[in-house]
């Protein structure tokens, strides 16, 4: 079954490798028989469904722990290995969905106006006078 990223992102079944092995907690002695803990490895570097530019993003990130150019998701949060399976696969597909959202471009500094430097300084002095008018005038 194929991981789909995106629209126009398709990771084939055979990129991905897995590995089971015994889970801590909970589980009673079910767990000390059954391997429920699944780990994927997904080598960024070997990936023919990857272009050059988007495995350059994924391992530009200091976000994501890469193990010799590989993800590796480790999920035990479950009692069976199918539904550690599919968490492990949607932490995959969050993971490099992530990885390769494209940055936001930088904001240009730029200088105020005179019309909205005016507009701010008579919208002040427009409160300001508000206030003044709320005051006790007192003669003396």
């Amino acid at each position: 079954m194929n991981l789909r990223i995106k629209h126009n992102l398709e990771i084939p079944a055979n990129e991905i490798q897995w590995r089971f092995s015994r889970s801590s907690g909970a589980g009673g002695q079910n767990v000390n028989k059954t391997d429920s803990r699944v780990e994927i490895v997904f080598n960024v570097s070997d990936s023919k469904s990857l272009s050059p530019y988007q495995k350059h993003r994924i391992l530009i990130h200091n976000d994501v722990k890469l193990t010799n150019g590989c993800i590796c998701i480790a999920v035990q949060d479950r009692r069976s290995q199918y539904q550690n399976r599919q968490l492990a696969l949607g932490r995959l597909t969050l993971t490099l969905r992530e990885l390769l959202k494209q940055t936001p471009k930088k904001r240009r500094v730029t200088m105020p106006t005179r019309s909205s430097q005016k507009k701010r300084v008579d919208s002040k002095k427009k409160r300001g006078e508000l206030k003044k008018n709320r005051q006790l005038k007192i003669d003396f």
